[in-house]
C-alpha cells in the first residue's frame, strides 16, 4: 500500500479558518500513532514539540504554534492539541484495510499562518517517512 492525500478542504468562518484532510497512510494505526502523538514523531515530519504530555489535559508546546493543552486523547486513535490563540489540531486515525491507516485531520486557526498547501507538504513528508520505514529490514 502506498500513502495518498485523498481530500483537502478549506473553510473560513469570520476570521477562523478550518482545514480538513483525509490522508491514507501505508502503515497500521499502531505504527502511525507515534508520529502524531510523541514529540520525536511530530518533529520528524511536522514541527518540534518542546513539551508534549501524552494525556488528556497534558501540556503541549509546538514551535510556531504556541503553548496549549491536549484536549482529546484516545491512544492509537485520537490526539487533539489546542494551541496558541484558539488554534486546534486534531489527528483521528482509523483502520484502512489490513495494513494501512486513514488519518482524518482538522486544523482550526485564526489568521494567515497556515495553508492547505503547507499541510499537503507536511503530509507528503509523513507519507515518505512511513514508506521509508517499510523499506527498512
Amino acid at each position: 500500500m502506498t500513502g495518498s492525500i485523498e481530500q483537502g478542504t478549506s473553510q473560513t468562518h469570520g476570521n477562523t479558518h478550518i482545514l480538513h484532510f483525509l490522508v491514507r497512510l501505508p502503515r497500521p494505526m499502531e505504527q502511525v500513532w507515534p508520529a502524531l502523538a510523541t514529540a520525536e514523531g511530530l518533529a520528524g515530519w511536522f514541527t518540534p514539540a518542546h513539551v508534549l504530555e501524552p494525556r488528556l489535559g497534558g501540556a503541549v508546546t509546538l514551535r510556531d504554534l504556541g503553548e496549549g493543552r491536549v484536549t482529546a486523547w484516545d491512544v492509537e486513535r485520537v490526539a487533539e492539541y489546542t494551541v496558541g490563540d484558539g488554534g486546534r489540531i486534531r489527528f483521528h486515525l482509523e483502520r484502512d484495510g489490513e495494513d494501512g491507516a486513514a488519518l482524518r485531520f482538522t486544523h482550526e486557526f485564526r489568521g494567515d499562518g497556515e495553508s492547505e498547501q503547507r499541510w499537503r507538504a507536511r503530509f507528503e513528508r509523513l507519507i515518505a517517512l512511513l514508506e521509508a520505514d517499510l523499506k527498512d529490514p
